[in-house]
């Protein structure tokens, strides 16, 4: 069994669990480490969980919304964590105590009853990845921050039961915002974040009879609605709107089963 919940997504933090069983073990990866030392502890609670009740964290990229406490955490509480070897050298190389684990493009981290593998996306950070799950029968994917989707990440998303991917911006307010133009420009570039339209196109591509659930993420709180990233994302799989679900900056979401239809 495999299953994911975000525990909070948007421009001021994120964070993901995601959880495999077989049954005998039960495994947890924390994606991103982005939310307060006490939001994340709180939010751990919500669900049930502690720290030590996870395996592994992984960062997908530097920036301070997806880093966040991740050091103090795996030091206070002794959990390895995963990122690339441009991540940790955009972070300034910190010690990590021997709790250092080097990810890379392609190569599985084997949980034990599940395995995810990282893949690069086009992102402007030094070496941006997001995941892949699965536990040998169900695919899960974990796509946020990434300006495009290049025909890597569409390759590494194929045949995924659920997925959680960014649907930063609507572009029509984001071009009516007042954000300055320069970080307008940003946001659009095909190394910053995907609008609904982008990732709505990305889904037509995805698109197969067993693709379950969709979970829109990483929405901007000024230059996006949950209403119109819903019906963008819906179009492009002829789904009605209120299939596609939204990772919210307060809660998240909930325990999404991975397989089954939303």
């Amino acid at each position: 069994m495999l299953r994911l919940k975000n525990l909070g997504s948007g421009s001021a933090g994120n964070a993901t669990l995601i959880e495999g069983s077989d049954g005998l073990r039960t495994r947890r990866l924390l994606v991103d480490c982005g939310l307060g030392v006490r939001q994340l502890a709180a939010r751990l609670d919500q669900a049930g969980l502690a720290w030590s009740d996870i395996e592994a964290i992984f960062i997908t990229h530097e920036h301070s919304d997806h880093i966040g406490c991740a050091r103090s955490i795996a030091l206070k509480h002794r959990i390895p964590i995963w990122m690339s070897h441009g991540t940790h050298a955009a972070l300034g190389s910190p010690d990590f105590n021997g709790l250092l684990r080097i990810a890379h493009d392609l190569e599985p981290i084997d949980l034990g009853c599940w395995q995810a593998t990282p893949f690069t996306v086009p992102h402007d950070a030094r070496e941006p990845l997001q995941l892949r799950g699965t536990d040998g029968a169900v695919h899960l994917g974990i796509l946020t921050d990434l300006g495009h989707a290049s025909e890597h990440v569409k390759t590494q998303l194929a045949g995924c039961h659920t997925l959680l991917v960014e649907a930063n911006h609507d572009p029509a307010m984001l071009a009516a915002s007042r954000y300055p133009l320069f970080l307008q420009r940003r946001i659009a570039d095909p190394y910053g974040h995907m609008a609904n339209t982008a990732t709505a196109e990305l889904l037509a591509a995805l698109k197969h009879p067993s693709l379950g659930h969709v979970e829109a993420a990483h929405l901007s709180a000024h230059n996006n609605t949950p209403a119109l990233a819903q019906e963008a994302l819906a179009s492009a799989l002829d789904w009605p709107p209120e299939r596609i679900g939204v990772a919210r900056q307060t809660e998240g979401t909930p325990w999404i089963s991975v397989g089954m239809a939303g």
